[in-house]
């Protein structure tokens, strides 16, 4: 994610009927997107994909911030942004666009839903991070109890368990969002959202283009053999993924408190789970179920630390 900071300014206060919608389209959209991508990668290489996907919507979005008179970015915000669009884009999107290949649709998404437990151990990590609570790190723990239930993996693809290369590169790009979550939050480029975010997603978009070329997406590329529904499902990750679901959490950043924004991390995975079973026929198992249940509880128990006030010295 971006570096949203506050305005000093304090903006008009939003209707409720606004600040309803826009929860609407955040819970929808990005719940919505691990159906969209699961589409997508069924005939299209995922790198490549992916890649596509950002530098698309990246330049559509800066194209319409200059036309708008935003100013051109600098050297350093170049630099930066590519970097957080690097973690945040190749090592977090990029790995969910090939463990889903494998990995179902709502399945992944639960998964990704522990990666407010991989921010919290980053911040911890970063220089100057702070030690989480007891409470924190027994949330941890439960999280990742949740994600091995999950998982399973005692058992293999055909006996009910998950394809093992999918969940770790799942959980390996939980760690690189988280990384590049709180990169973003120290870096001082001095970009304003909108901006930082168009940079984001073309450094990004780049560097799943090159891990394309890596990966011989672009030899494995066929035209004619991409089904018609995964070009709907790429132009919904375009319009309604990248820019329209990432517009409202900007917007929802400014005019509601972070913590509350942060209930998308909650409703995602429900409603990919449910489009994953309505859509595509994937199963929902008593496991599935218990292992969302203890994930869903372990992030919002962080969650909620997180936003409580640090003791005051006496």
């Amino acid at each position: 994610m971006s570096d949203f900071k506050i305005p000093p300014s304090a903006p008009a206060a939003p209707s409720r009927t606004a600040l309803v919608l826009a929860f609407t389209a955040i819970y929808l959209i990005w719940g919505s997107t691990y159906l969209g991508i699961r589409v997508a990668v069924e005939t299209m290489p995922p790198f490549l994909m992916a890649g596509v996907r950002f530098l698309i919507a990246g330049a559509l979005l800066f194209a319409w911030l200059k036309f708008r008179g935003a100013s051109w970015p600098t050297a350093p915000q170049w630099r930066a942004n590519a970097i957080i669009g690097t973690f945040l884009l190749l090592g977090g999107n990029g790995a969910v666009v090939w463990a889903e290949q494998f990995v179902p649709s709502g399945i992944t998404a639960l998964l990704i839903g522990v990666s407010p437990l991989f921010i919290v151990l980053t911040e911890w990590a970063w220089p100057g991070g702070a030690r989480p609570s007891a409470v924190t790190s027994g949330a941890l723990l439960l999280g990742f109890a949740g994600v091995t239930w999950l998982a399973a993996p005692w058992e293999n693809a055909s006996s009910g368990g998950l394809s093992f290369p999918g969940v770790i590169a799942i959980l390996l790009g939980c760690a690189s969002w988280g990384v590049g979550s709180i990169y973003s939050r120290h870096s001082k480029h001095g970009a304003e959202p909108f901006l930082a975010s168009s940079l984001q997603m073309l450094g990004g978009g780049a560097a799943l283009t090159l891990a394309a070329l890596i990966h011989g997406d672009f030899t494995a590329l066929n035209l004619a053999a991409i089904a018609p529904r995964a070009w709907v499902a790429f132009a919904y990750l375009i319009g309604a993924g990248s820019l329209i679901g990432f517009s409202t959490f900007v917007w929802l950043m400014k005019h509601s408190p972070p913590a509350r924004v942060a209930t998308y991390a909650y409703v995602n995975p429900v409603v990919a789970v449910f489009l994953g079973w309505l859509l595509l026929h994937e199963p929902i198992s008593s496991r599935t179920l218990i292992a969302s249940a203890i994930i869903v509880t372990a992030v919002a128990i962080i969650t909620v630390q997180k936003t409580k006030p640090a003791p005051t010295v006496r």
